[in-house]
């Protein structure tokens, strides 16, 4: 327990983004004495410039979109303009009141916020400015950071995901560097407020972590939104002046743009911290755990971006909550990795979990998997909607789902079923005989399923 001096904690948890804050909750929950130390603020990433404020532009932008193209639905709106200034206050309140109500709930658990930055000192230790902070765990969550290219520098009119989102201006034209997650969305939001927007993806496909399906359907709805997107060939370099950039890929195609957003994915932030100096390996910067999250160094676990695997707040939540269990004793299930639930909020969405068709095949060979697609085309609602899209599933033969994949509008907010039926390894008998809402977006994961377990109701044999 804590002593005198109040340094002396159970748990002392480094960084207070999705895993470290969770991490805390949950083991002051299971009656554990806990520091939490942050350089910056509570909520990390997620809450203050990544998941929160992007699906709030992402809001804004479906907005812009609905406004301009209200004479569709017989509804004559226009756009009149868009204010980037009203869009962020709109932005900040959103993240304001998260902020606010997580610092309450911290505050509520007595959990020890300590403000300033944190470093690995000893395999007990953490300092931050004069005072060291004891636990008889440490829990190192320093999440990522946007990260650019070698010989790449940030700066001026080269910005990353964090300059974007305080930018108060649209721009006329961007050039997206990276077709993944965070690239497809700032697109997406750029070319419903109106920006002309060009994605370069060393990759051959755009969200190229995807099923191949789902990337090729994708890549359809940019092209008919008339963003474009130029894949397969790397950037070489890239010149700025007043007037805007000037990019140069390998093949000596170049493009012109207002700006260059890099969006080349996030590194762990794990260097300056004191890690090494403890003896803990570190692979390109992410740190080495066994599965139970243990470093391999004293009472030292991990948790979250710093995690080799998927860069995502609830995955780094999950992982907090788990090493909290197990440093209290009682023996969780190891996450696995395949069943986190995995989006893309732009226009149209993408969502999926569990295996793609290729892994699944790789998995369980090539002759034991079985797939089917369900166009939204039969599904009421999105037709109400007015989007396009599909549900892929993959499937052992004659054994449980173990991939849900689907693109079009609002498609994240089914992946909640989605990821129920792939961690529950759910047969797609078993998805059939469940009673779906009419009409909903949802009823396309039964239909789906009452088609995969050969008894479609709505779709041809």
């Amino acid at each position: 327990m804590a002593d005198t001096n109040g340094t002396a904690f159970d748990i002392v948890v480094l960084g207070a983004g999705s895993g470290g804050y969770a991490a805390a909750l949950r083991a002051a929950q299971l009656g554990k004495n806990v520091a939490l130390i942050e350089a910056d603020k509570v909520g990390g990433t997620c809450l203050h410039n990544g998941c929160i404020p992007t699906k709030a532009l992402l809001h804004a932008a479906e907005l812009a979109d609905n406004a301009r193209e209200g004479a569709h639905f017989g509804v004559h709106s226009t756009l009149d303009r868009i204010d980037m200034g009203g869009v962020n206050q709109y932005k900040d309140t959103v993240i304001g009141g998260l902020y606010k109500g997580l610092q309450g709930l911290i505050k509520s658990r007595k959990i020890t916020v300590v403000e300033g930055f944190g470093k690995l000192v000893g395999q007990n230790a953490v300092q931050v400015g004069d005072t060291t902070y004891t636990g008889e765990h440490v829990i190192l969550a320093t999440g990522s950071y946007a990260r650019s290219l070698p010989g790449l520098e940030i700066g001026g009119r080269v910005i990353t995901s964090d300059q974007a989102l305080t930018l108060d201006f649209v721009p006329k034209s961007a050039i997206i560097l990276g077709g993944g997650v965070i690239g497809s969305e700032f697109a997406s939001v750029w070319k419903s407020f109106g920006a002309d927007v060009t994605i370069i993806e060393a990759l051959p496909h755009l969200v190229p972590n995807e099923d191949v399906a789902l990337s090729k359907a994708f890549e359809r709805a940019f092209r008919k939104r008339g963003i474009a997107f130029n894949l397969g060939v790397r950037f070489q370099g890239v010149t700025q002046n007043d007037n805007g950039v000037h990019v140069t890929l390998e093949d000596g195609k170049s493009f012109d743009a207002d700006l260059l957003l890099v969006a080349v994915g996030r590194g762990p932030r794990t260097s300056g911290v004191g890690y090494e100096e403890q003896g803990i390996t570190l692979d390109r910067g992410f740190v080495n755990t066994d599965e139970k999250l243990h470093t391999g160094v004293g009472n030292i676990w991990a948790v979250g971006d710093i995690v080799p695997g998927l860069q995502l707040a609830h995955r780094g939540f999950a992982q907090g909550i788990f090493v909290a269990e197990q440093i209290a004793g009682l023996n969780p299930q190891p996450i696995v990795e395949s069943g986190i639930p995995r989006v893309t909020y732009s226009h149209p969405e993408v969502a999926s979990v569990g295996l793609t068709e290729a892994a699944a095949k790789e998995v369980h060979g090539e002759d034991a998997v079985e797939t089917l697609e369900y166009n939204l085309a039969g599904n009421g609602k999105s037709k109400i909607l007015d989007t396009q899209g599909f549900i892929k599933l993959v499937r052992q033969k004659d054994g449980p789902v173990v991939g849900v994949h689907m693109i079009g509008d609002r498609v994240g907010e089914l992946i909640g079923e989605g990821q129920l039926i792939v961690n529950w390894e759910a047969y797609p008998e078993d998805v059939a005989s469940l009673i779906h809402a009419h009409p909903t977006q949802n009823e396309a994961l039964g239909e789906a399923h009452l088609a995969l377990a050969g008894k479609p109701l709505h779709a041809h044999n």
